[in-house]
């Protein structure tokens, strides 16, 4: 009887202890603090610092000597280096049209009405250049400031986010225990006590992160972080990108950098106004009647002719990185494998494959074309996997990023995958891997076969056994 009641406290305990939790986040919510809004923030700020990083001096001469020269874009993407360089700048401009519209949403629980009129201000500026409030920040500032300050927030909501994890599983460890009667009372007893002591100390941790991170922070202050760098990292990108000349505080680059991207002779920035001439050396840069946002936005659609479209870029990553693994190893590729791999291709890759495949032979035994066959798909492969493998990388990143506070690092711009690829180039390609592949899947066989026999006939012979 003592036990149970005993056990009854415990319970209350804990149902109180998560009523409070809640009660808390309710009121911090009212005093118009960040509270559990700290890991969606962070993420934010997570996604700002990488973009900032994209736009870094090393990165910018990343994409303009190496990203674009791939042999696989040049081949099915486009061999337009303006248009390349275009598609750049448009995903990095939408990854950050996306965190400032979450921005302006919780700019709404601000105090300050600039800060809850940031979506205005925000398009102005993307549009106009204007920076009425002169949250462009210069870029040492940003670099000595604002970026490790973010780094600690990240960092700190990170952890938090990991104790509150395990404060959850060790109260539901703890019910499970109250609720179970498999041991033993003592056992049970002593169990439940180590518990308790665990729960105390974790939410103790919890409290401390709390007070280290953002979570009692009020939005005004947070909000306007978030603020000064998106406008400071739309700065960068429309100086670096060559779209904007000048602003109120600008992002210097040094002069041999400047022009990095879109080389022109008047880069005098002017005081108030940024002016957007469009480079005439770039005919894809982003239309002024449509609006910055608007003409990246739809830029990044694919073009008809596009595994993008056609809704085939992810589907035939996964068939060329299958294909690239039998390549290396036909000799393992047994029926069923090949059968499956059939079923893979879709309609137009079957029809091309099959009247690629009409009219050859059935044998397949001359070790000069298969090795001449190897050599075609080593090509082959060496700009096409390239592609697929990024296919992957970038969409599992994308997918990462929804379920974690810290966005992963990447280096993989769409324009680097087949979503852009030509799907009549692309589909050439892998119907001559399948073609080799048939080739030398034969051949492998045909010889393994020709030695069994041979391997048979030795050991079965007379002379052999006497």
């Amino acid at each position: 009887m003592a036990l149970e009641s005993w056990l009854l406290k415990v319970k209350t305990v804990i149902s109180n202890g998560i009523e409070t939790v809640k009660t808390t986040a309710v009121r911090e919510g009212k005093k118009g603090n960040v509270g559990v809004l700290v890991f969606e923030i962070a993420g934010l700020m997570s996604k700002l610092l990488q973009l900032w990083q994209a736009l870094s001096d090393k990165s910018v001469l990343w994409i303009r000597h190496e990203a674009i020269a791939v042999e696989g874009v040049r081949k099915i993407v486009s061999n337009d280096e303006a248009f390349l360089l275009a598609l750049a700048c448009a995903e990095i401009s939408e990854s950050l049209r996306h965190v400032a519209t979450s921005v302006g949403r919780i700019g709404k629980r601000c105090e300050d009405s600039a800060l809850w009129s940031f979506d205005r201000f925000f398009e102005e500026f993307a549009d106009l250049g204007k920076d009425a409030q002169c949250w462009v920040l210069s870029r040492s500032d940003m670099d000595s400031k604002v970026v490790k300050k973010m780094n600690r927030y990240v960092a700190a909501a990170a952890r938090l986010h990991k104790v509150i994890d395990v404060l959850a599983d060790t109260e539901q460890s703890l019910r499970k225990l109250l609720s179970s009667t498999e041991l033993e009372s003592s056992i049970r007893v002593k169990k439940i006590s180590d518990l308790q002591q665990k729960l105390f100390w974790q939410r103790q941790e919890v409290k401390r992160l709390k007070e280290n991170s953002l979570w009692n922070r009020s939005f005004d202050p947070v909000v306007l972080l978030l603020a000064r760098s998106v406008f400071t990292v739309l700065a960068r990108l429309k100086l670096v990108f060559g779209i904007g000349r000048g602003h109120d505080n600008p992002v210097t680059l040094p002069r041999s950098l400047s022009a990095t991207v879109y080389p022109s002779e008047n880069s005098t920035p002017s005081s108030k106004f940024v002016s957007w001439p469009l480079i005439t050396k770039n005919p894809d840069q982003p239309d002024l009647a449509e609006g910055f946002f608007n003409s990246n936005t739809k830029l990044l659609k694919p073009p008809p002719t596009t595994l993008g479209l056609a809704a085939l870029a992810q589907h035939y990553a996964n068939l060329i990185i299958v294909i690239e693994k039998m390549i290396r190893s036909p000799h393992l590729v047994g029926m069923d494998a090949r059968d499956d791999l059939y079923g893979m291709l879709p309609a137009s890759l079957r029809a091309s494959l099959g009247a690629r495949l009409r009219g050859v032979g059935p044998c397949a035994t001359n070790p000069v074309l298969a090795a001449e066959w190897r050599e075609a798909l080593a090509c082959i492969l060496d700009w096409l996997a390239p592609l697929a493998h990024n296919m992957i990388k970038w969409q599992s990143d994308r997918s990462f990023e929804q379920q974690s506070v810290v966005r992963r690092s990447t280096n993989v711009l769409l324009l680097q995958t087949l979503f852009f690829a030509n799907q009549a180039k692309a589909e050439a390609a892998i119907t001559e891997l399948l073609v080799g592949l048939n080739y030398i899947w034969r051949f492998e066989r045909e010889m393994n076969a020709k030695a069994l026999i041979a391997c048979t006939e030795f050991y079965g012979s007379p002379n052999s056994q006497s």
